[in-house]
């Protein structure tokens, strides 16, 4: 058997263990079009073939930028892999700006894109790069395709070069460089060796219960995140099919079409699902409805392992048969597990997931450590509510004296690409500085309670840790996005974007006229309403912490407006210059 110590290893093992006729599926117009194990490798050595042709050479980099994840996406990342060269992948919503930085940055002398939209972005910024061509996975008219390289390399004359530099690749070599989106200033590129990512992958498969060579996983959070690009590997390995999701809007149909065993999802998208569900229940009527919100009600009161008692377990059984099979069914009726992280996931939806059958399990980790540091896993006692899990295999954790989370292990990056100095400021040794606050119980479980350079203090002196008062805030109805301001000021106050289907759906209830947003996030009637949330937020934490005043934004908070980084978290320093007049009017400035 394959003994797996790089990247391009992955798709090699899954050929001589499983050899799926379904490795990689996606959807071209209303057909689902796989490809096997087989024609997977078959098609990256055809792609390798043909960069060596090109002139492609080892260390070059490759650049992908794709709307969605797509087969094409995985036999490019390998096909460069295996030829010593390193795959750059950008995230598509980013801005033109970005694009020519990191291009420029890392030096990428070709470019695969997906479509029409990343192309013509592309294009406006292209000849300001050493770019020498740029390849497109849709079919566009006058634009060379991706399938002219799958030509080119058709001829396997120079498949013993191919071989001679997969053999010359070493665990240890840079495989990838990864642009972190950041939160503030310009991306900076992660370098990330074949065997960071492989021993993530190895060591967090023990946490995974999967059907080997049986299991079917929807994938559909970005490829170029690391996340889910070492859940692609993962899945390789263990022999499970990926079907890629055509966009976050046809989810649903996807999970039905394809029934999959796994999922991986960001807490934002696992937030949109529950909240349907619930407006959804909020529309049965009777002893219908009742049902629904007792089930809710026993959810929201979970706790694994039987904790609860035998009478509760007899309730969680009839709520499962009667209300939560539904749930089920809707995500496509075989979900055994989802995925979360990214983002601190809420313990409201981790209980009523977890009571629904369809467990969250809550994994932790950064770009920098390839990523998982910890993860849940409901085997063996190993998952418990609030926390990100224990540690897998081979990765140390240490708690700095302020409370910082150090991580040790095969998984830490080998720096920021040119940029020694930045790799110093978080480097302590074979330590990395994650930049988030944390403890571990005697038992080994992880938590998280706040970013470091996220935390402020007050001009009273006193510590406010925005993070966890945002999470409180997030669990109404009524808000979709907040971040709480205060630094230097006397009191902790929050910028609010309110969820406009509820607070519509919550207007026409009330006789509200809800026609323009503009207005109705000013009518007071909405604005008492919210801060009865807050006053309920407000319960859980110190007076020093306690939301005093807030305004209401009436625009969502987008990627492309610069609220949100393209992993969905908060770019405070952004929202404030966006929000200055109404931070100056909460403080009187």
């Amino acid at each position: 058997m394959i003994n797996i110590t790089r990247i391009f290893d992955f798709p090699y093992y899954q050929l001589e263990k499983y050899n799926l006729n379904k490795s990689l599926t996606t959807k071209y117009g209303d057909t689902w079009v796989s490809i096997s194990t087989q024609s997977y490798v078959d098609q990256a050595n055809a792609i390798s073939r043909s960069l060596l042709r090109l002139g492609v050479k080892p260390n070059d980099k490759i650049a992908v930028i794709s709307t969605t994840n797509r087969t094409e996406w995985n036999v490019i990342d390998i096909g460069v892999l295996q030829i010593g060269a390193q795959n750059v992948p950008i995230y598509p919503t980013i801005s033109e700006t970005d694009y020519e930085y990191i291009l420029n940055h890392s030096e990428a002398t070709y470019c695969f894109v997906s479509d029409i939209e990343v192309l013509e972005k592309l294009n406006k910024i292209k000849d300001n790069t050493l770019l020498k061509g740029v390849y497109t996975f849709d079919e566009i008219d006058n634009e060379s395709n991706w399938k002219s390289l799958l030509t080119l390399g058709e001829d396997p004359s120079n498949q013993s070069e191919v071989q001679a530099l997969m053999d010359s690749v070493k665990p240890d070599d840079l495989a990838t460089l990864i642009y972190t989106s950041g939160t503030t200033g310009t991306p900076k590129g992660v370098m990330l060796s074949h065997n960071n990512i492989v021993s993530d992958v190895l060591s967090s498969e023990k946490r995974v219960p999967f059907d080997h060579g049986k299991s079917r996983a929807l994938s559909f959070l970005p490829i170029c995140h690391v996340f889910e690009r070492m859940l692609l590997y993962l899945y390789q390995y263990c022999g499970v099919e990926i079907y890629f999701a055509e966009s976050i809007d046809k989810m649903s149909d996807n999970l039905k079409e394809i029934h999959p065993h796994v999922m991986s999802a960001v807490p934002r998208l696992y937030e949109k699902v529950y909240d349907k569900i619930v407006a959804k229940g909020g529309e049965l009527t009777g002893i219908k409805k009742a049902l629904f919100f007792w089930a809710i009600d026993l959810g929201l009161r979970y706790e694994p392992y039987g904790k609860n008692g035998w009478w509760y377990e007899k309730q969680l059984g009839l709520a499962r048969k009667l209300i939560f099979s539904k749930w089920k069914e809707a995500l496509g009726g075989n979900i055994k597990i989802m995925v979360s992280g990214s983002a601190a996931l809420q313990p409201r939806l981790t209980r009523t997931f977890a009571a629904a059958g369809i467990p969250i399990m809550e994994g932790y980790g950064l770009t920098e450590t390839s990523p998982v540091i910890s993860v849940n896993d409901q085997r063996n006692y190993g998952f418990r509510i609030g926390t990100v899990g224990k540690l897998i295999d081979h990765v140390e954790v240490k708690i700095a004296e302020d409370g910082e989370i150090l991580v040790k292990g095969p998984n830490v990056m080998l720096g920021y690409y040119k940029d020694p100095e930045k790799t110093a400021d978080v480097m302590t040794g074979d330590y990395f500085h994650t930049g988030d606050i944390g403890e571990i119980s005697d038992d080994g479980f992880l938590k998280i309670t706040d970013r470091k350079k996220e935390m402020f203090k007050t001009s009273g002196g006193k510590y406010v840790a925005p993070a966890v008062i945002e999470n409180q805030l997030k669990q109404s109805r009524f808000i979709e996005q907040v971040m709480v301001i205060g630094e230097g000021q006397k009191m902790p106050a929050a910028l609010i974007q309110p969820n406009f289907d509820f607070i519509k759906e919550w207007a026409k209830r009330h006789d509200i006229d809800s026609s323009n947003i503009s207005i109705l996030c000013k009518d007071e009637r909405l604005l008492d309403r919210i801060q009865k949330e807050i006053d309920y937020s407000n319960q859980n934490f110190g007076k020093w912490e306690q939301i005093k005043a807030f305004k209401v934004t009436p625009e969502v908070w987008s990627i492309e407006k610069g609220h949100l980084t393209p992993t969905l978290k908060l770019k405070r320093k952004n929202i404030k210059e966006i929000y200055n007049s109404l931070i100056n009017s909460i403080y009187n400035l």
